[in-house]
């Protein structure tokens, strides 16, 4: 078990009030911030995970509830007929997001916004989102992090450029959210509204031969 280091911040601030409030006012005052910091240590975790590489499935890049399937025109990053998977990330998943499949980032966007509840459907386009468009010559896809009520920071560990593998890391959101993969049609998608999925481990969509 891995924490992301965007979560030292929050754990050492919470500790370092849990020893003061222990010192000045006791054991029983300390427990509320004492369980503050457990829950930043378990919200910013990130397991090992290992996962056969294949590339003609899709994993899913956020561990969740999916709340979507639903057929759509991207013109964000497709600019075609696609399946949209959206899946919704409550403050007790996984928040790292992972690449679903190898291929380079050839699409980057951060786009400002409200923080409606993440499960609401207006939260695809009234929050604050990142989207990145990876492209490994025999598919294009989109990624999307949205964010939620309580989340307040989408983190981005890649740009441009990069080359992603499949499972690889490559960022996450703060305090509740959702994430949306939106695949060409010649993907079929190997899940339905209301499964629950692990991101890196759950096969998503398999490429249609």
């Amino acid at each position: 078990m891995v924490i992301v280091k965007d979560g030292y911040p929050f754990i050492i601030a919470a500790i370092i009030l849990t020893l003061l409030v222990w010192y000045f006012l006791g054991a029983a005052a300390a427990v509320i911030p004492g369980v503050l910091a457990a829950f930043f240590i378990y919200f910013f975790r990130n397991p090992s995970r290992t996962m056969p590489y294949d590339p003609n499935i899709l994993y899913s890049p956020a561990d969740g509830t999916v709340m979507a399937v639903e057929d759509v025109f991207d013109d964000e990053y497709l600019n075609e007929p696609a399946t949209k998977v959206t899946v919704f990330l409550s403050v007790f998943n996984v928040h790292v997001n992972r690449s679903p499949i190898d291929g380079e980032i050839k699409y980057q966007r951060y786009t400002c916004g409200q923080f409606v509840p993440a499960y609401k459907k207006s939260a695809s386009f009234e929050n604050e989102r990142h989207a990145i468009g990876l492209d490994n010559g025999r598919m294009r896809i989109l990624v999307t992090q949205v964010a939620g009520l309580l989340a307040r920071r989408i983190v981005s560990w890649v740009t441009l450029g990069h080359q992603m593998k499949q499972g690889e890391c490559y960022g996450m959101i703060k305090f509740g959210s959702s994430t949306e993969l939106v695949v060409p049609k010649n993907v079929e998608i190997t899940v339905k509204k209301g499964d629950t999925v692990v991101g890196g481990i759950t096969v998503m969509g398999r490429i249609k031969q």
